[in-house]
């Protein structure tokens, strides 16, 4: 099913976009470095779609989205309710973002243990390739998974892994390990006030 329509909506860290299908969410995209930027890269990203009107249930993602990246509690939040149209996502790659989206606001796993969970040790890397296309951030929360040292790990987002760290704060992740937020020394998290919320 093709993609019909895609809007851009604001939220506490910049504008970010959704795309839609009769079936369902076809694309999420984080900001970029501002409203325009991210209108053109969902331009190109669906290039025979243009603004449009969120129907109901779309709209009810936008919002859980918006809850999400106000630092609202876990409680009212449910990602794992929107339906996601993934058609043409690979069956590696589907397996993946189904584990993926069974992690909670603040709780986070590493590339390895979602391998193992997925009953194939040695294919870490291939769930951070998998993660790293993720067309479906943060409703699919890719953001969550760290690397095995401690560190936060790839991003492919906006802002890299500045935007993943913001994230994880935004959630007041739960980590037991050292050095996640070791990776913001080089590149600090940006301020509130360093993002459009018009």
């Amino acid at each position: 099913m093709p993609t019909q329509a895609y809007a851009l909506f604001n939220t506490p860290i910049g504008h970010c976009g959704i795309a839609w299908s009769e079936r369902g969410v076809t694309g999420v995209q984080l900001p970029e470095q501002d409203e325009a930027a991210t209108r053109a890269r969902m331009g190109r990203r669906f290039p025979k779609c243009s603004d449009g009107v969120a129907p109901p249930q779309v709209q009810e993602a936008i919002c859980a989205v918006v809850a999400l990246l106000s630092g609202a509690p876990a409680a009212p939040l449910d990602l794992s309710n929107v339906v996601l149209d993934m058609d043409g996502v690979p069956p590696f790659h589907l397996r993946v973002y189904a584990l993926a989206r069974r992690l909670l606001p603040g709780e986070t796993v590493t590339y390895g243990e979602m391998a193992r969970e997925l009953g194939d040790p040695g294919a870490a890397r291939a769930v951070g390739q998998a993660l790293g296309s993720n067309p479906f951030a943060p409703v699919v929360p890719c953001h969550r998974v760290l690397a095995a040292d401690g560190r936060a790990g790839g991003f492919s987002a906006n802002g890299g892994v500045t935007t993943k760290l913001r994230l994880l704060l935004i959630e007041r992740a739960r980590f037991n390990g050292p050095g996640l937020f070791d990776d913001a020394v080089d590149a600090p998290l940006p301020c509130d006030n360093s993002f459009r919320t018009s």
